[in-house]
């Protein structure tokens, strides 16, 4: 099942114990008034909707996504059909989500999901984890989000909040840490589908109120009992947090060779990609990355394009 928006247990039944017990019920209650509407929430969305919105929601914003997913699921409503389309044509229509190579995972999930579960996305969340291109978080949201399972899903936005609200520290480490794992294993209430709701109210809080800058502690339900804002919101003394640059790097450059290719339906000649970027050195080293990542398949006289397998 697709979680809803709407909690389907009463909140006066009990949400589990241990150390996350203060925190479910206000955050639930808020999720269940103030959650997006958003198509991968919706029952018709299906397992394999929301495997989609999270492939395409890693390191991009909502808004950028929503218009990509819509194409997408109109186009290949299930795995079957992406399937049985060619890898490039997921690369055209990713689009600019950027991480392209996101698209080719997707694909080759879709690929397995055919050959091995006949065509549905599978409700374990081992076999999950065995397809390609899905690790520990997606296999966890999937599981919780389309399945209604028990399962930590530690996004940057989760981590963030359980930082503040339990930690006491305005932001979580760079990387995932087996202490964070361990909290967010400790928060899980003990019901199913209330753990279920809780992954994906917690998810939201982070998004729309514990923001990572100009957070509303005012519209935070848990904000009396959050650790940082009692402590009085200490400033981050760990590593520097790292940045999103764009401009002028290697993934500028193959995002502008890319949007050529995805233009394109027939080969493209070198020349019309030598014009999209003046330094022929990154130039170079951007398409040789996309040939070796498979989003870009050179052809005899000069020519490219997007796969075909």
């Amino acid at each position: 099942m697709t979680v809803s928006t709407k909690s389907p247990h009463p909140m006066s039944s009990p949400v589990g114990d241990g150390l996350g017990e203060p925190l479910h019920a206000p955050v639930i209650d808020w999720f269940d008034e103030h959650a997006r509407d958003l198509p991968w929430r919706r029952p018709e969305a299906g397992p394999w909707g929301v495997m989609v919105s999270e492939f395409m929601l890693q390191q991009t914003p909502v808004n950028r996504v929503l218009p990509v997913y819509e194409q997408w699921l109109a186009r290949w409503p299930r795995p079957a059909d992406l399937a049985a389309d060619a890898p490039g044509e997921a690369v055209r229509a990713w689009g600019r989500l950027g991480y392209p190579r996101r698209a080719l995972r997707l694909h080759g999930a879709a690929a397995a999901i055919t050959e091995r579960h006949g065509g549905d996305v599978p409700t374990d969340h081992a076999q999950l984890l065995a397809l390609p291109g899905i690790g520990e978080y997606t296999a966890a949201a999937v599981a919780s989000f389309a399945y209604g399972q028990r399962h930590a899903v530690l996004d940057t936005n989760v981590r963030r909040v359980f930082a503040r609200a339990v930690t006491g520290v305005q932001y979580p480490p760079n990387a995932t840490t087996a202490a964070e794992r361990k909290l967010a294993r400790a928060l899980l209430p003990e019901d199913e589908g209330i753990a279920a709701r809780w992954a994906a109210a917690s998810m939201e809080l982070g998004a729309l109120v514990c923001t990572a800058k100009n957070e509303t502690c005012q519209r935070c339900p848990i904000a009396a009992q959050c650790a940082w804002r009692l402590a009085g919101k200490p400033e981050h003394d760990g590593p520097p947090r790292r940045g999103q640059t764009y401009a002028g790097t290697d993934r500028q450059v193959r995002g502008r060779l890319l949007a050529v290719l995805r233009e394109a339906h027939a080969p493209v000649p070198q020349a019309a990609l030598d014009r999209v970027w003046h330094e022929p050195v990154q130039r170079a080293r951007a398409l040789d990355g996309l040939v070796a990542d498979g989003l870009v398949e050179p052809l005899p006289g000069g020519l490219y394009r997007l796969p075909l397998t």
